[in-house]
């Protein structure tokens, strides 16, 4: 519902706009401009489209291979016992607790499409044991909680659309994007963990978080005391590494368990090419609102007053541009999707602005869409507290990615 009345808002805020610089500014050139971007912005995002039914045919299919060798099961056996503390109010044997591993599991391994019917899977299996049925448990808020903070391993999604947009390197955001959720999941663990006053000192917890924290906190240090191209060198070569090794980890794990890896292989790119094909109306109608709002002008006249205010706070602007992309991650995924791709359609995909988008784009999840599609599923009318904890690390995670971007990506 939140897309709807954005898509529609953007239609009309550029005409209203639009009119403004025909009558007082006499720019009869505006319309035509705007008409013209939409069949642009169509074609645009058919093209894009396109590039990605080859690249996400790839990696779903690798990603079945992972799952058939077992991937989900080591992750169960690595984060089990953390997950028994979050989750107080489920069983240890809880059946929603194998959808919700395959579900964050997808999730870090940045396969959002992958994730969602595991997702769906598990608050299905949590309503079953949740006593007041059209209210929020504090399970389900936790769960849904960890996934709009969007804790991501390897993004492959953004790298596809850095490939399609031409970057010479498309994983180079790789580890920004990973430290940016690693906040943005922390924010949020500890705004649920406040709410349902789960002690986050338990040893247990404490083991994990410290680790995860003690590892993070070494590689920021780590970072800091590089220079610019020592960093791009050694994220670049870490990058790709971490990447193969994930791909011939799924191999060996497969080998292990007997599976047949080309059959395999081609029963996950059956769902990543029908996947592909999905979005593309989706997509398609985004750029085109985007092309719309942006050719208007109104998109130059509302960054340029951020610029203006931050200029006279003495606040560098040079990641300005890329708040569109911030501002829509919380209320829509192919909305923010779109304004990162017209970002590094419009100052490249290397460019700082277009790194800072993608980083943007990788570090949280689409907090109301989530909220909707997993609650509206099992019939969830009081969300209680979920939105307040989801934007919390939203917030975290946009805020991150800024100071991330300019600590690796920085002239």
């Amino acid at each position: 519902m939140a897309l709807n009345y954005i898509w529609i808002g953007f239609f009309i805020i550029a005409f209203v706009v639009g009119l403004v610089r025909l009558i007082f500014v006499g720019d009869v050139d505006i319309f035509p401009n705007m008409v013209n971007s939409t069949f642009d912005s169509a074609k645009t995002g058919f093209e894009i489209s396109l590039g990605l039914t080859g690249v996400l045919t790839l990696w779903l299919g690798l990603m079945k291979i992972g799952e058939k060798g077992g991937v989900v099961k080591i992750f169960s056996h690595l984060v089990g016992p953390f997950f028994n503390k979050l989750f107080p109010g489920l069983s240890k044997d809880h059946p929603a607790f194998g959808p919700m591993m395959m579900n964050i599991s997808a999730n870090m391994l940045g396969l959002d499409n992958a994730a969602t019917p595991m997702g769906l899977k598990a608050m299905e299996e949590m309503q079953k044991t949740n006593k007041e049925k059209d209210t929020a448990s504090n399970a389900m808020i936790m769960f849904l909680v960890l996934n709009t903070s969007g804790l991501t391993v390897i993004p492959i999604s953004v790298m596809v659309y850095r490939a399609q947009m031409g970057a010479a390197n498309p994983s180079d955001i790789f580890l920004p994007i990973l430290l940016a959720t690693f906040f943005s999941t922390i924010a949020g663990l500890i705004a649920v963990s406040v709410y349902q006053k789960i002690n986050l000192l338990n040893k247990v917890v404490l083991a994990y978080l410290g680790g995860l924290t003690v590892l993070v906190a070494g590689i920021i240090l780590y970072f800091s005391s590089l220079s610019k191209d020592e960093i791009t060198l050694i994220s670049n070569v870490a990058s790709n590494l971490i990447l193969f090794s994930v791909i011939i980890s799924f191999f060996l794990l497969a080998l292990r368990k007997k599976v047949n890896i080309y059959e395999a292989f081609i029963e996950g790119a059956k769902e990543g090419f029908q996947i592909a094909i999905k979005i593309i109306p989706f997509l398609v109608a985004i750029l085109v609102a985007i092309g719309v709002f942006r050719s208007s002008g109104t998109l130059d006249y509302l960054v340029e007053g951020i610029r203006v205010t931050l200029n006279s706070l003495g606040i560098d602007t040079a990641f300005v541009e890329a708040l569109p992309t911030a501002l829509m991650k919380p209320l829509s995924g192919s909305g923010a999707r779109g304004m990162m791709v017209d970002t590094m359609s419009t100052y490249g995909a290397d460019s700082f602005v277009g790194r800072v988008a993608s980083t943007v784009q990788g570090a949280t999840d689409t907090t109301f869409y989530i909220l909707a599609v997993y609650f509206g599923s099992v019939g969830i009318k009081n969300t209680r507290y979920a939105l307040t904890a989801g934007l919390i690390a939203d917030f975290a995670g946009i805020v991150a990615s800024i100071l991330l971007a300019y600590l690796f990506f920085a002239a």
